[in-house]
């Protein structure tokens, strides 16, 4: 009796020494990314994360998607709550972060579609600031308010509506992405 409540006691300890840790869901390339982030009052879960090779074979960057648990592939562009992180191994000017996603935004997305939401395309790429290595750039998308963009977790600014939430996601979700592998890491795709 004495060695089932040793072992009891040694589990318990060891169950709330554990509860106060950070629980990370995902590592890639030394990169930390939490199992889940709160977001208004509801839990988004880490869906994938990935490394993003710039023409193959630079180390650009690593990225997570968090969605509602459960959300299917097929509804990651819709009206439905979201965030991107990604954490740059190389510095980039926050001007150049604009010419990237005016092209790839244009290609995801008809030609009327892109020219209505090139207002708020520009808003958000003047918003970017430049990064160093290390910095977590995060687009999260709230239904009804926006999407907003942060820098190491200080909030720059929101680009407001769904289908302008939907067409930036689709630059690393859509059809025509940055990177097919990158895209198939994020949403947990083999």
């Amino acid at each position: 009796m004495k060695t089932e409540l040793k072992w009891i006691i040694s589990l318990l300890v060891i169950a709330l020494s554990l509860s106060g840790m950070s629980v990370h869901a995902a590592e890639i390339e030394g990169v930390f990314f939490e199992d889940s982030v709160a977001l208004d009052g509801t839990t988004l879960k880490i869906r994938g994360a990935g490394l993003f090779r710039f023409k193959l074979i630079i180390k650009a960057y690593v990225g997570a998607l968090y969605m509602l648990e459960g959300t299917p592939s097929e509804r990651v562009l819709t009206d439905t709550p979201k965030r991107l992180e990604i954490e740059y191994f190389h510095a980039i000017k926050g001007e150049d972060f604009g010419s990237a996603s005016n092209k790839i935004m244009s290609r995801n997305v008809d030609a009327d579609v892109f020219k209505r939401l090139k207002p708020r395309l520009d808003k958000l790429n003047a918003l970017y600031r430049d990064v160093q290595p290390g910095d977590r750039y995060s687009l999260t998308y709230v239904p009804g308010k926006g999407t907003e963009l942060a820098l190491n977790g200080n909030p720059l600014g929101v680009v407001e509506g769904d289908e302008f939430a939907s067409a930036l996601y689709a630059m690393w979700l859509g059809e025509k992405p940055m990177n097919n592998s990158f895209r198939q890491q994020l949403l947990g795709e083999p």
